[in-house]
């Protein structure tokens, strides 16, 4: 990560391999005697710091203990896999600059990420033309894989894949969600983000397919914006506020909602789907209800390997609302480099194999079943409805889209 001036021989060698170890961004060294071993890169391309790093460190540190364990099983025999992590600060710009960078090592293979699809807007072209595999764990904006058009779906990037399911899918769930719990009457916010837009367009259209009433249609880019939008929201008199958005907005807006007096539920997407929500919004964010993909890890059959071996791992960071569909990401790009690698002469030259591999990719992970349709999208369509109950999000349903 950061170096600084060399100061002496085998000693500078040891702290630079320590600091590297203790950051958790790399695997572990090559096995001694392994001077032929050849190497790939997985990177990782995620927030690592700011307001959403809680989910971007579960995101990096998932795939390092897939790639660890790739190499502890020799998974690929005469490849070592190795994690080359880049922060993206969850914005678009710094996204697009740690995807060119990835496509320049001629080590990078594949990448996992990203958490937000505004960033993926970005970063899918720069991995497109270089053709490097991209496995997204939580980009759930329909036109990455779709295009604009629902009526013309064209697939955007062959190299694209994404391990959770859509917005067409999240946001219809939980209008159908919200119409089935009484909710008739609904607010909806979002951010003007691609995310919190996209989710907030679904919940619309099925919301009032169903016969719902949409009250009230505001925007809140910025904390400041609350109390006017609270002010403009409360006299329609709504059973419930939808907010497309994530936690580091999503929280302080449901604080500040009920203290002005509109003491209805938060309803949003799996950007609100953390424990910093709840530290954000605070005693008053019970019955707050959130919608997340997948069914819930800590739950799974098929992810207790998974969450024992990373709690094992020695992670100061919790894998988070992504960790488990990162690792399954991780691994789909190591079931491509099966393929791939064997008869690669360089990671470089391994690259449209490996695009080539992963429509083919099918195994079950550890949250479930992980496969791709025509146009990259998870075969897995499973949502889970949470809601916030004595301070912890308690799961309330999960299940499919009728």
């Amino acid at each position: 990560m950061r170096n600084k001036k060399l100061l002496g021989g085998a000693a500078a060698l040891l702290s630079a391999s320590l600091l590297f170890s203790a950051c958790g961004s790399r695997t572990e060294p090559a096995a001694t005697g392994a001077a032929n071993v050849k190497i790939a890169k997985i990177g990782v391309i995620a927030p690592l710091s700011g307001d959403l790093s809680a989910l971007g460190l579960g995101i990096q540190n998932s795939v390092d203990l897939a790639i660890k364990q790739a190499n502890a099983s020799n998974a690929i025999p005469g490849w070592k896999l190795e994690l080359a992590a880049e922060d993206d600060q969850a914005t678009k710009d710094v996204g697009i600059n740690a995807a060119t960078k990835l496509a320049a090592d001629k080590d990078v293979v594949g990448v996992v990420g990203t958490l937000n699809s505004g960033v993926a807007d970005g970063v899918q072209p720069v991995l497109r033309d270089a053709k490097i595999t991209q496995v997204s764990p939580a980009n759930t904006a329909t036109r990455l894989t779709m295009g604009l058009d629902p009526a013309n779906k064209v697939r955007q990037a062959p190299n694209y894949f994404r391990v959770c399911t859509n917005d067409a899918v999240q946001g219809a769930f939980a209008a159908q969600y919200a119409f089935d719990a009484g909710f008739k009457k609904v607010a909806v916010v979002n951010d003007k983000k691609p995310y919190g837009a996209g989710l907030v367009f679904e919940f619309i259209k099925k919301f009032k397919a169903l016969g719902g009433d949409v009250v009230s249609e505001e925007t809140a880019v910025a904390k400041e914006d609350f109390a006017s939008v609270v002010s403009n929201i409360k006299p329609d008199g709504p059973q419930m506020v939808y907010y497309g958005t994530e936690y580091p907005l999503a929280g302080p807006f449901s604080l500040a909602m009920k203290t002005a007096g509109l003491k209805v539920p938060l309803m949003g997407g799996d950007g609100i789907f953390d424990p910093q929500f709840i530290k954000l919004a605070g005693t008053t964010s019970d019955g707050d209800i959130a919608t997340s993909v997948g069914a819930p890890v800590d739950k799974l059959p098929s992810a207790k390997a998974f969450v024992d071996a990373y709690n094992a791992g020695g992670y100061k960071d919790p894998y988070a609302a992504y960790g488990g569909y990162s690792y399954d990401a991780a691994n789909a790009i190591i079931n491509a480099l099966k393929i791939s690698l064997p008869s690669a002469t360089d990671a470089m030259s391994a690259r449209q194999a490996t695009v080539d591999a992963m429509s083919k990719v099918s195994f079950d992970g550890a949250t479930g079943k992980v496969s791709f349709d025509e146009f990259g999208d998870s075969t897995n369509r499973t949502i889970t409805v949470y809601a916030v109950e004595g301070g912890k999000w308690a799961d309330k349903k999960t299940g499919t889209l009728s």
